[in-house]
């Protein structure tokens, strides 16, 4: 795998793809003929967020000192040399770039709400990691993936097919943000020695192992729960997603009996999770 696509960490993409996917399948739900292009482009502009997200991480993580050798999990191309941090900020910088050029058409299609929507998510996706005040360095990560992951990825793909947005949409939203959420509680798990040692002051560096294990089973059963209230309010295929119960049990159990790099399987089985939730949720709208 090159230094680049290593950077980019292919296996945490589907936190982009998936609320693009159940967005977009939610107004097909609704009855609305697919407009393609909006689809497109509000999928490469969340790639390309997600993948800036991923280059500012690592860089800035880096020159923080919470990437250190004793790194529990994934190879970091700034940590390991083979990227410096200004190239791997370069690289960040031009996929930002790249997700405005996306954003163009989208805001031809939208308006105005879709402008606030991109300039907030890129400036957001920076300060994850940048900036005078991180968020994943205030234990402010959820609230960053909720968001932006889950309630303006869902909502803003539903508004550009059909141009409104009701509550369920957001429901599904959330839904779609507890499962990146699942993602990084188990990664913040793994890492929070090596987080409390660099101050960085993650949910799980702050309030302990048990509460991060807590998170996890917590955000897992949530997923579900807004699965059922989106399903009540639109349409009973929707609980399609609920054949990937048994999977969700799986993380949960893994998180809870596992400690240090052996959390990476965890990871690897949420990251399945979501993209098993997403398939099937798209599966169910389209019925």
């Amino acid at each position: 795998m090159t230094p680049w696509l290593l950077a980019a960490r292919p296996k945490t993409l589907a936190a982009a793809i998936v609320p693009v996917l159940v967005g977009t399948s939610l107004a097909y739900n609704a009855h609305t003929p697919l407009h393609w292009a909006p689809f497109l482009y509000a999928l490469g502009g969340a790639l390309f967020i997600q993948i800036g997200t991923n280059l500012v991480n690592d860089a800035l993580d880096f020159k923080r000192g919470a990437d250190t050798a004793e790194r529990l999990g994934p190879m970091r191309v700034t940590q390991a040399g083979l990227l410096s941090p200004n190239a791997v900020l370069t690289g960040a910088f031009a996929c930002f770039g790249f997700a405005a050029l996306c954003g163009i058409p989208l805001i031809m299609r939208g308006g105005w709400p879709i402008v606030v929507i991109g300039v907030v998510s890129i400036v957001a996706a920076y300060a994850y990691t940048g900036g005078p005040y991180p968020l994943a360095y205030h234990g402010l990560g959820e609230v960053f993936v909720i968001l932006f992951f889950g309630l303006t990825a869902v909502g803003g793909s539903y508004y550009l097919q059909r141009l409104t947005i009701d509550i369920s949409v957001l429901v599904a939203g959330f839904a779609c943000g507890a499962l990146a959420v699942l993602l990084l509680a188990i990664n913040n798990l793994r890492d929070i020695h090596n987080d409390r040692a660099s101050n960085k002051r993650t949910l799980a560096a702050r309030f302990g192992e048990r509460f991060a294990r807590g998170e996890i089973e917590w955000m897992t059963i949530s997923v579900y729960i807004a699965t059922g209230i989106v399903a009540y309010a639109r349409d009973w295929h929707l609980l399609a997603p609920l054949a990937t119960l048994p999977l969700a049990v799986v993380v949960v159990q893994c998180a809870k009996h596992s400690e240090g790099r052996a959390l990476n399987r965890c990871l690897g089985f949420a990251g399945a999770l979501e993209w098993l939730y997403g398939i099937t949720f798209v599966i169910g709208a389209v019925i």
